[in-house]
Parts: C-alpha cells; sequence; structure tokens
C-alpha cells in the first residue's frame, strides 16, 4: 500500500501548521516511526514556510532588452505540498510561483549533508554540489535544517514558474503499522 496526497494552500501563515498537521495525521495513521515523523514535519514547516516568505510577488523572468523584463507575472498567491509514502521512503515536495531561487544559490553544507553531498543538488547544474553560504546569512537557514533533516534533498527551479524543494527520507515503523515494506 502507498499513500499520495497534494495540497493547494493559500501563501498565508496559518498554511504552514496545517500541512504539518496534514502530513502528521498521515504518518501516525500509517504508523511511521514518531522521530521520523518529527523530522519530516519540521523540514516541511520550513519549506512551506519558505513558499510563504518567498513564493509569490515575482517579477517575470526574462532577458535585459526583453519586453518583459520588469514586469511583474501572475502569483497564484497559492503554493503546493505534494507527499508520497511508499514502502521504505517518503518524499515530499513544496512548489512554488515565485521568482525561484537564485541562479548563484548559495547554500552551506549542513554536517548531515556533507556525508551526503551527491544527494544535493545545486537547480542549473545537478552534478555539482551546492557552495557554502556564509554561517551568518540572515536567510538559508531552513534550507538547510531541511537538508539536515533528510536523506536526499533537490532545490530547483520551473522555468517562469517558481521554486521546487523536493526531499526524502528513509522511513522506519511502529510495530504493527499500516503501511510497512
Amino acid at each position: 500500500m502507498s499513500i499520495w496526497w497534494s495540497l493547494h494552500l493559500r501563501r498565508e501563515a496559518a498554511s504552514v501548521p496545517l500541512a504539518r498537521r496534514f502530513l502528521l495525521g498521515t504518518m501516525e495513521t500509517a504508523g511511521v516511526d514518531p522521530d521520523i515523523s518529527f523530522d519530516l514535519s519540521v523540514a516541511l514547516s520550513e519549506a512551506c514556510a519558505n513558499a510563504v516568505e518567498h513564493g509569490g510577488d515575482r517579477t517575470a523572468l526574462g532577458e535585459q532588452g526583453d519586453s518583459g523584463y520588469g514586469r511583474p507575472a501572475a502569483d497564484s498567491g497559492q503554493y503546493r505540498v505534494t507527499a508520497y509514502l511508499d514502502g521504505e521512503k517518503c518524499r515530499i515536495e513544496v512548489s512554488d510561483s515565485g521568482p525561484g531561487f537564485p541562479a548563484r544559490r548559495a547554500l552551506r553544507p549542513a554536517a548531515h549533508a556533507e556525508q551526503h553531498t551527491q544527494h544535493t543538488q545545486h537547480p542549473q547544474h545537478p552534478q555539482q554540489p551546492l557552495p557554502s553560504r556564509d554561517a551568518e546569512a540572515e536567510s538559508g537557514r531552513g534550507l538547510d535544517l531541511i537538508q539536515q533533516l533528510s536523506d536526499h534533498v533537490q532545490f530547483g527551479n520551473r522555468p517562469g514558474h517558481g521554486a521546487v524543494v523536493r526531499f526524502d527520507k528513509v522511513l522506519k515503523w511502529r510495530e504493527g503499522a499500516l503501511l510497512t515494506v
């Protein structure tokens, strides 16, 4: 058995705990180990908070000199959360309609993520790990936390459509769980 769900949420702070509770309820019902559920719920909260804060009011993407450069693009005012629980793994994806990650997105590798550098991919160059970020920077800490709490992370852009954060974690199950390998 596997579980799949997708939520379309308004870019409002109140949507973050809603998404987290939905995930925790699904994991509890399926029988996922509470520690794994907690890690994934914190990572999801960070991804959703990022989508709420940065996922809209974008400017049309284009080249300088292009007639569309700098013109406001349609902001749906929403973001999407999709989760898949299938056997031994949970994959979560959060996508928004914002400007996406900058081409030179700099993210400090987390201690846990350094062991899995090949799994954390640069949005424009999937074969290259993300470069280091200043530890004193005011933003990006949530993305670091997602890396630390997940086994595999991808940060990317959907050209003209916003950012996507996708992360996986191997699941552990409680005894007698409904959804097991």
